[in-house]
């Protein structure tokens, strides 16, 4: 039939095109209308596919998956409120800037707005959260047609890996039939994608780096901060740089400075506890802050910037704007690792006093929160005190958001492991972060860890499946204090009125039922010791590997509290 030629003939030029254009792994949720593209990603030798029935966690794993390999991951579905499903993990792409290459399948015109089945408005259905839109032509075999489909693919690519990078969305109106020739597909098959993009690199002119060092180094008491950055060769390149001006690195966990087998005196990495203290915050005031990579999680620190009146500048490398306090001076776009080459070789070397003061603070405060570790009593800090033990070099370590990412950044200090860290902070959601870590681990040959907490577990359950479908490796530990602890920080908490049942959240499960279900190893820790049997276990196992750590809202809050009082009589 002339149709199904034309219909092979389009979605095997458009799926070879994507694995010219480099894209190795597609997730695929099963449904109808996509039938002909799902087919022949499955069946192409360059690509591997991954099935998965929920759109939501199809969406987040497809992301964990682009942030582990740093370049474009396909999805697939069907049309409907399948598309809608994609939606959290759109957003979440588009603000951590992750690629990803989003295939809608759609009715026919003929079909929308008429009443038809599984059809809904899908034209620019992520707004803005997309980079680029594009409706394709229904299916046909002319040759400018095919020409048109495989250079739209190349610039999607092109386009989803471009700074900022972000997510692309093709629609796809398909008619019946639905079976391609799979034969006739093979011939679609080339050697090369049809247009070659080179993406180059951001760096600054000599005037401006003259410039930028000369404001360098007139200042007397210079600060770097660094966020969440990936770049190769960062770690040492700003180590280096940081040595030369003699200025402190506040590192957020996600910068990797903390755990990259660089241990440097000159890494801070206890500023959320010691910067809450009005005294500190005087004393260390600075007159030049440079910022690399994403806003850090410490509200403490953003209150620090916010408040310190100093001359700053943001250096981004991945374009947009990262910039949420509104005090930087200047925004520079270039490449991270060029701009602390280029300056360390035009600075002499810098004073070194002003980085002894925060290392003494930073020391102090180590001091107190290093109790925690050693603590008979157990308290939800002391996970990630003893995280770095309890885990092995050379590993992944996604940590969910709310009190997880931030009682990362309180208790894991500086270690000679080389971990690389994972937290989905775009949108800072605790849906999808399972699939996500999920995907990161199916995308990588480390072992991988998630540390989450018990609503963001129950948040992203489906995900489960997809471990059990595809034998995945993960090692997920789930802290249930039995709700949502982070409110117990919140201002919310001293309104005793309803807090429970709005905020406070109890649901009284616990895991060991799902687990079993999907086939994998579960246990549960109610005291430390537990907690050492369960990772000496499960670290000579493999699959999906679950550890459930009971502990107490209310008690972890008046911790909290006891441990801030003590570290602040320290530093007086």
């Amino acid at each position: 039939m002339e149709e199904i030629k034309h219909l092979t003939a389009f979605t095997a030029s458009l799926v070879d095109e994507l694995v010219q254009a480099g894209v190795t792994d597609a997730v695929i949720s099963p449904g109808s209308r996509s039938t002909p593209i799902a087919y022949l990603l499955a069946e192409h030798p360059g690509m591997k596919t991954w099935l998965n029935i929920d759109e939501r966690s199809a969406a987040f794993f497809a992301l964990g998956m682009a942030k582990e390999q740093q370049k474009p991951v396909v999805l697939l579905c069907t049309s409907g409120t399948a598309a809608a499903n994609y939606f959290p993990a759109i957003v979440e792409a588009r603000i951590s800037r992750v690629p990803l290459i989003v295939l809608t399948a759609d009715r026919p015109h003929e079909l929308r707005d008429v009443g038809a089945p599984q059809a809904i408005e899908q034209i620019n259905l992520y707004g803005n959260h997309a980079k680029w839109f594009v409706e394709m032509p229904l299916p046909d075999a002319a040759e400018d047609l095919l020409r048109f489909v495989r250079t739209t693919i190349c610039r999607a690519v092109a386009t989803s890996i471009q700074r900022p990078a972000g997510v692309v969305h093709i629609n796809l109106p398909l008619r019946e039939p639905l079976i391609p020739d799979f034969e006739l597909a093979k011939t679609f098959h080339t050697a090369r994608k049809q247009v070659a993009v080179t993406q180059g690199q951001w760096t600054i002119a000599e005037q401006q780096s003259n410039a930028i060092s000369m404001k360098i180094q007139q200042a007397e008491r210079p600060l770097i901060i660094c966020g969440t950055i990936t770049k190769l060769d960062f770690a040492t390149n700003v180590l280096a740089f940081s040595n030369k001006i003699g200025a402190p690195i506040v590192a957020d966990p996600l910068s990797g400075l903390r755990a990259n087998g660089l241990a440097n005196n000159s890494v801070i990495d206890c500023y959320d506890t010691f910067l809450r203290f009005a005294e500190v915050v005087e004393q260390l005031r600075p007159d030049l802050i440079i910022r690399f990579g994403a806003m850090p999680v410490s509200k403490a620190l953003t209150n620090f910037i916010k408040s310190s009146g100093a001359y700053q500048i943001v250096v981004n490398g991945d374009g947009g704007w990262s910039e949420p306090t509104g005090t930087a001076d200047e925004m520079i776009y270039c490449d991270e690792v060029s701009f602390c080459e280029q300056l360390t070789e035009r600075i002499t070397k810098g004073t070194a006093s002003y980085c002894d003061q925060w290392q003494t603070f930073n020391y102090v405060t180590k001091q107190g929160l290093g109790t925690v570790a050693n603590s008979t009593e157990f308290q939800e800090g002391k996970l990630f005190a003893n995280l770095s033990k309890l885990i092995p070099d050379n590993c992944n370590l996604f940590v969910g958001n709310s009190m997880a990412i931030r009682d990362l950044d309180t208790f894991f200090h500086q270690t000679d492991k080389d971990i690389h860290f994972y937290c989905n902070r775009g949108a800072n959601g605790i849906d999808g972060v399972v699939s996500t870590a999920l995907g990161v681990s199916a995308s990588s040959n480390k072992p991988s860890y998630l540390v989450i907490g018990d609503l963001s577990f129950i948040h992203d359950l489906n995900s489960l499946v997809i471990a059990k479908m595809n034998q995945l490796d993960l090692f997920i530990i789930v802290n249930n204090n039995d709700g949502g602890a982070i409110f117990s920080f919140l201002p919310q908490a001293k309104v005793e009125r309803q807090f429970d049942l709005l905020f406070g959240t109890p649901h009284g499960l616990t895991f060991s039922g799902v687990v079993d279900m999907v086939g994998g190893q579960y246990r549960k820790a109610e005291s430390w010791s537990e907690v050492e049997a369960g990772f000496k276990a499960f670290d000579k196992m493999s699959g999906l590997r679950v550890l459930e750590i009971i502990s107490d809202r209310q008690k972890n809050v008046e911790q909290h509290q006891d441990l801030l009082k003590k570290i602040s009589q320290a530093i007086k």
